[in-house]
């Protein structure tokens, strides 16, 4: 799926200055797209490859989550708290890159169809 080595340009107002800190943010992102994307292939459809990636993410959200708790008691009384801080930074980030995706439809289109493998 779309991966743009200029993502920080796609999903940032163009006043922003980038910092080195967003950078590598963006940079991470990108080097796990390339691994989403790898995946691909006869055995895994884009969709399959998502919903793996999806998982992954919320995985890896909830050991993240659990850094810093002592008790298990405690952490498990924060569920809402936690589950409410991802889902909306997650629904942000998807909105942005939903408008980003439209807004740039047709460059998109034309790099998943350079990244598509000749037959």
């Amino acid at each position: 799926m779309s991966q743009d080595s200029n993502t920080q340009d796609n999903n940032v107002d163009a006043s922003i200055e980038i910092t080195p800190e967003m950078q590598a943010f963006y940079q991470r992102a990108d080097a796990i797209i390339g691994v989403a994307n790898s995946q691909l292939g006869p055995d895994a459809h884009s969709g399959q490859v998502g919903a793996s990636l999806l998982y992954a993410a919320a995985r890896y959200s909830a050991s993240v989550a659990s850094i810093g708790f002592v008790k298990a008691d405690d952490f498990a009384k924060e569920k809402d708290d936690i589950v409410e801080f991802y889902v909306k930074q997650y629904r942000q980030m998807l909105s942005d890159n939903l408008t980003d995706y439209a807004q740039n439809f047709d460059k998109y289109v034309q790099l998943n169809q350079d990244d598509k493998p000749a037959e």
